[in-house]
């Protein structure tokens, strides 16, 4: 009869897992087996974060619970969760691994919460989650005080090469100098910045080759310093440099007008970025007769698209285009926009006239100077048939003459 309660009791728990399918704690997992023996769902153990020096790419171990070492027929998997500071919010991940890496903001405290998942064969594969335990480990804060850099941003110039610039601290002892240091995952150690942006104030900047890149994963960096007073307060930073890029400015524009309508082509910018990944901004100014102006701005988001067109309005005057480029959703979450383009612009009205009054002008000169020339030379050729008739009746005089005067006098007429 004992044997039977305990077995009624087992599948009533069964019953009530399978209608709510929520993980139950420890005590409710208890009603399960011989209460007595059956372990606790402890937190991992021995929980300790490991700097390997790559600028905040840390390693977290663990190891498993005293309670459940010799435990066999059940599964044990860990749930960690910690704070990421970049973009603050909790991430969480479930494993059944020992270590897990993640990317921490070394700056600031880190984070971290971890419990155990149990699931046995007699929860008919419901886990069972013991209790969260929490670990921080806050940094202690060295630098001088206000030395820390600012306003520091980077830019992937047309995907060949990358520019990460800063401005001093607020406080900068005498004879400071920066230092910059960066890691990805491909590298088995941190280097040093391959060729600093030197001004007048000391190195304000690092140029990053496209060789020393590496996209759509985490690269980080740092900056410290060091100075006669002390070193410099460290400031630490993670990119994706794909989010980072500013294409080069488009060049080749035209601008036509074909019955009624402006159309505006262009060929996708130089460098590295391909023309899938872009998208265009066209900017239309319009100056209208009355002198108002009119302006739009126009999005075009259609993968190679690379023209555009527009009604022309019927009062405008001139109508002028820009354009610029930025790296699409498909190829990155963010980007800079290029630098705009030269304007391009429509003939202005007037202007148009004066050119059709020249060209008429240019017309009615050549017709003058054709008919010119057509009338002297009709004059020409009268003038010639007059002096070839008058030769003649001259010498038909002469010969005339010469018959009927006597021989003597025939010298006088010759």
């Amino acid at each position: 009869m004992l044997l039977l309660n305990k077995v009624h009791a087992c599948l009533s728990a069964f019953a009530l897992l399978l209608l709510t399918q929520e993980p139950v704690s420890t005590s409710e997992f208890t009603d399960c087996g011989d209460t007595d023996n059956f372990p606790t769902v402890d937190p991992p153990a021995n929980i300790e974060i490991t700097d390997p020096g790559f600028l905040g790419y840390i390693s977290i171990h663990w190891t498993r619970p005293a309670s459940l070492q010799n435990l066999t027929g059940c599964s044990v998997r860990y749930q960690l969760r910690y704070y990421d500071t970049y973009e603050e919010r909790w991430r969480s991940v479930r494993t059944a691994k020992l270590t897990y890496t993640a990317q921490f903001d070394l700056e600031k405290p880190i984070k971290v919460r971890m419990l155990t998942v149990l699931k046995c064969a007699c929860t008919n594969g419901t886990e069972v989650q013991g209790e969260e335990t929490e670990w921080v480990y806050a940094p202690e804060p060295t630098g001088v005080a206000g030395s820390r850099i600012r306003d520091f941003h980077c830019v992937y110039y047309g995907k060949e090469y990358m520019e990460c610039t800063w401005d001093s601290g607020p406080v900068i002892p005498p004879n400071s100098q920066h230092y910059l240091y960066y890691w990805h995952r491909e590298m088995d150690e941190t280097k040093e910045c391959p060729e600093y942006i030197i001004l007048s104030e000391g190195r304000r900047g690092c140029r990053f080759p496209q060789k020393s890149l590496l996209e759509f994963s985490k690269f980080n960096l740092c900056v410290n310093g060091s100075s006669p007073a002390g070193n410099l307060k460290t400031a630490y930073f993670s990119i994706e440099v794909q989010n980072h890029v500013k294409p080069e400015v488009v060049s080749s524009v035209h601008v036509s007008e074909i019955d009624g309508e402006l159309k505006l082509d262009w060929s996708p910018p130089s460098g590295q970025v391909p023309e899938h990944c872009l998208e265009y901004e066209v900017e239309s100014s319009t100056t209208m007769k009355n002198g108002k102006e009119k302006k739009e701005n126009t999005v075009i988001q259609n993968l190679e698209d690379t023209s555009y067109g527009v009604p022309k309005e019927t009062e405008s005057q001139k109508t002028c285009f820009r354009i610029r480029s930025k790296v699409n959703m498909y190829c990155a979450d963010e980007g800079f926009w290029s630098d705009w383009s030269q304007a391009e612009c429509t003939a202005e009205d007037n202007e148009k006239t004066q050119y059709l009054s020249l060209v008429g002008l240019v017309v009615i000169g050549i017709a003058g100077v054709i008919l010119l020339c057509l009338l002297i030379w009709i004059l020409k050729q009268t003038c010639i048939k007059k002096m070839n008739k008058k030769d003649a009746l001259y010498t038909l005089y002469k010969e005339k003459v010469n018959e009927t005067m006597p021989n003597i006098l025939s010298p006088i007429f010759k």
